[in-house]
């Protein structure tokens, strides 16, 4: 399947059946693709006015604990980012897809991964984070999507998917895994969907404002203690070569992954061990697998490789707290790095290592 219409099924699979949206290329096809599917499934498609109201339609079937989500692309995702503050705020449960684009501004319609910072660092205002997972394929996409629903749940917080153009436009194989299904949790404590219908005497309140600064605080508090569960229980990657005794690791995520993989394969078939971690979650980030992979004694470097300017590189160095040198190379114009040129500036920083 195409990986936009891949996404929308897997969604629907995965028990969600509400989306609302607006088109953007690159993520289009999602909706397209949903606004006929869903009529068959009994599903709620609707076409927002703009990124802006979609993301408070958004908010109001959370707060009833309904299972929603939706797609958009970086400059969508800019809008929609006051919305998820306020979601995430009121710890309601979402999916948010983001297939980038390049930036900043309209930019360009080409992948990118130029909006790291935007979905690790928080997009809109206040304290707050979100779970964000990152594919390398329309498969792992899939799969993604139909774990972040019960993930949300678990939190009752937002998820974000970042996929870059690559991931939507492509075609590959998929399997929707049975085991990946999910019925929604309880949402009786806490989602406001009625007295009557919960049989219940006790309002669900879902607020974002307090006045009081105490109470500002101590919700605040409450909010980052989840955060740090998250870091505890749901840091993902991937590695790849890892037994050999590599020079250089390589951290990469999406599909910018694959092109290194591929460049790895050729470095071994010249005598070179280059390794590689794929961090498939941005929050919680991968710092102590990083930090021990970079330690190994024949490590002489890391190469940060995306497609932005460098915008992971500063997790990465956190992540090796300076006890070895970490280099970055990327593009960000809708131009992809190839295999070629990742292997030249590696065999650059090798050089340059062996020298020192």
């Amino acid at each position: 399947m195409k990986g936009n219409e891949a996404i929308g099924e897997a969604a629907i699979r995965a028990g969600c059946l509400n989306y609302f949206a607006y088109p953007i290329t690159p993520q289009t096809e999602v909706a397209e693709y949903l606004s006929r599917r869903l009529p068959e499934v009994g599903g709620v498609f609707l076409q927002g006015e703009s990124e802006v109201a979609v993301s408070y339609m958004i908010f109001g079937a959370a707060a009833c604990g309904e299972r929603v989500f939706t797609t958009s692309s970086s400059p969508g995702i800019s809008l929609i980012s006051e919305g998820i503050s306020y979601i995430t705020a009121a710890q309601c449960p979402a999916v948010f897809i983001n297939i980038m684009r390049g930036g900043p501004g309209l930019g360009g319609i080409l992948p990118s991964q130029a909006d790291y910072y935007q979905a690790t660092k928080g997009g809109g205002h206040g304290d707050y984070k979100l779970l964000v997972m990152a594919p390398a394929s329309v498969q792992e996409a899939v799969e993604m999507v139909m774990t972040a629903f019960p993930l949300a749940e678990k939190y009752r917080n937002p998820v974000m998917i970042l996929g870059d153009g690559l991931i939507g436009q492509m075609m590959e194989p998929v399997e929707f895994p049975d085991h990946l299904k999910t019925k929604p949790s309880n949402k009786d404590d806490w989602a406001s969907s009625g007295m009557d219908f919960r049989k219940s005497k006790k309002r669900n309140l879902v607020k974002t404002l307090y006045l009081d600064p105490v109470e500002l605080n101590a919700h605040n508090l409450r909010l980052k203690a989840k955060y740090d569960r998250m870091r505890r229980d749901e840091i993902r990657y991937e590695t790849y070569n890892i037994d050999s005794n590599y020079e250089i690791l390589i951290v990469s995520y999406g599909t910018m992954s694959r092109v290194c993989r591929t460049a790895i394969d050729y470095f071994k078939k010249e005598g070179l061990e280059v390794a590689m971690l794929v961090p498939q979650t941005l929050f919680p980030f991968p710092e102590k697998a990083i930090h021990d992979a970079a330690l190994k004694l024949s490590c002489k470097a890391l190469m940060s490789i995306e497609m932005s300017m460098g915008q992971m590189l500063e997790d990465v160095e956190r992540s090796v707290k300076g006890k070895r040198p970490v280099k970055w190379y990327g593009k960000c114009g809708g131009e992809i790095p190839t295999p070629e040129e990742v292997m030249e500036v590696v065999r650059e920083l090798v050089e340059f290592k062996i020298a020192a």
